[in-house]
């Protein structure tokens, strides 16, 4: 739909569209998404509210949904958490899952050819990178696919089925309604479940005084006040989607409210409903592209068969940041595939977007108006990307990535509230994609649909009827 929103009017800076009777400005220029994401980004701070205040605290106390002055603070305060040094801490702990993962299937592999829904194998890995990254909880979903912690996430992240339409639906264009009868974005079940894996910790950690590298122990950190920039380089160590965090993140900021139980969760919550669905459709998309690109998939084996020889088997941190054709892989895979296929901004401020072309008009924005920066339309737009829907990964190699327009790839969001996990997202799959086609080739079976196709019943991007795939032991 914003593909084909985007076209509509190819040679116009903005366009719009009505969701019910609430109308959005789609913004199509890159300097424009500039100037509003960036410069002009005091109007532009918040997101669109769609859960009345007080309705649900988990939601509501995250940096996703948080506004003005206490997103603010928030960012600035977890932002030391998502550094170069922090993640090199946190990378040993995405490698274990990797490797448990990789171990699985070399047992699997035994029984005879393994055939797998991916999205399923990519969850389960992601659940567990999250579990022991963010919760401080080792848990192997693949060998014991009904863990708890797994179940829960499930439950946390599910859109997928009628209800939870309904809800969100109700939330969105009800909200008083939705507040009268206490409707909430996460299960009771689950919050209570999360609330106390949380306290928990926080407890065990404090009586015995263990000290782990994950978000926990970052976030009690920054309870205390001790959490601040290193004052490293932001240099873009963990690829060419790394976005860079803006002044807000880089600043130390006074907390003017104390850190309480609940924040430390809701934030732990947040990144796992972000890292949990987002991350498992990156790999679940570029494992689909890898195997209809036989030819992409041998060159990116060849890089890691070179990568692994240089370090003796063992991974590090740095050795990923060498690997330019993974790099240039994940790139591409979320230029043409990217997790969030939209933006929205919300106008805090009245703001004129100046009339520049003969035939424009100046736009005047009122406090609550709604902008959409229509990121996977940018992606798929010919004058910025030849041939949008063929998969080529050259087109982010060192002699081509420097002519790519600033603000037409944007996987990670733009301006100061983009992303904050994106370094954290993109060693995640550099480091399960090293291990899994170290050992296997992906290949298409009588089960994968060639070509793919986007499900419309979905709440986010997913692949319609999934991406089933064969791991064929490399000889």
């Amino acid at each position: 739909m914003f593909v084909r929103l985007y076209l509509r009017f190819p040679n116009e800076r903005y366009t719009g569209f009505y969701q019910m009777n609430n109308p959005m400005l789609l913004i199509r220029d890159p300097e424009l998404m500039k100037t509003l994401t960036v410069k002009d980004f005091d109007h532009f701070t918040d997101r669109r509210p769609f859960i009345p205040e007080d309705c649900d605290p988990l939601w509501n106390k995250n940096l996703f949904a948080l506004k003005g002055d206490k997103w603010r603070e928030m960012r600035a305060t977890l932002s030391p958490a998502f550094t170069s040094s922090k993640m090199r801490a946190m990378f040993c702990l995405m490698n274990e899952c990797a490797e448990q993962l990789e171990y699985f299937f070399q047992e699997e592999s035994k029984k005879g050819q393994i055939v797998r829904d991916m999205k399923d194998v990519f969850t389960r890995y992601a659940n567990d990178v999250i579990a022991t990254c963010a919760f401080g909880i080792k848990c192997n979903s693949l060998k014991e696919p009904e863990n708890e912690f797994y179940v829960m996430g499930r439950k946390v992240v599910n859109f997928g089925n009628l209800w939870k339409n309904l809800k969100f639906f109700a939330l969105l264009f009800m909200p008083k309604i939705s507040k009268f009868v206490k409707i909430t974005m996460f299960s009771k079940e689950s919050s209570e479940f999360f609330k106390s894996v949380v306290s928990d910790n926080l407890r065990i950690r404090k009586e015995q005084n263990i000290v782990r590298p994950d978000m926990i122990n970052l976030l009690m950190e920054a309870r205390k006040g001790k959490l601040k920039h290193d004052g490293e380089s932001q240099e873009q160590d963990a690829g060419f989607a790394t976005v860079q965090e803006s002044d807000i993140g880089m600043k130390d900021i006074k907390m003017n409210m104390e850190i309480t139980d609940t924040d430390i969760t809701a934030q732990a919550l947040i990144f796992f409903s972000a890292g949990f669905e987002t991350v498992s459709t990156l790999m679940t998309f570029m494992s689909y592209e890898l195997a209809v690109n036989p030819d992409i998939q041998k060159r990116l084996q060849e890089e890691i068969d070179e990568t692994r020889k240089r370090c003796n088997g063992k991974l590090t941190y740095e050795t990923l940041a060498t690997m330019k054709y993974m790099d240039m892989v994940i790139s591409e895979t979320l230029r043409k595939w990217p997790s969030a296929v939209a933006m929205d901004r919300y106008c805090v401020k009245p703001y004129t977007i100046p009339a520049v072309k003969p035939n424009e008009s100046p736009v005047h924005l009122k406090i609550g108006d709604i902008i959409w920066l229509p990121i996977v339309g940018i992606h798929r737009d010919p004058e910025y990307y030849p041939e949008p829907e063929k998969f080529d990964p050259d087109r982010f190699n060192d002699e081509n990535k420097h002519e790519i327009k600033p603000f037409t790839y944007n996987p990670f969001g733009y301006g100061p509230r983009n992303c904050i996990g994106s370094r954290f997202a993109l060693i995640e799959t550099k480091t399960i994609f090293f291990h899994l086609l170290s050992k296997y080739e992906l290949e298409v079976v009588q089960q994968t649909r060639v070509p793919l196709k986007v499900d419309k019943k979905k709440f986010s991007l997913d692949a319609e009827g999934g991406v089933t795939l064969g791991f064929k032991i490399r000889q």
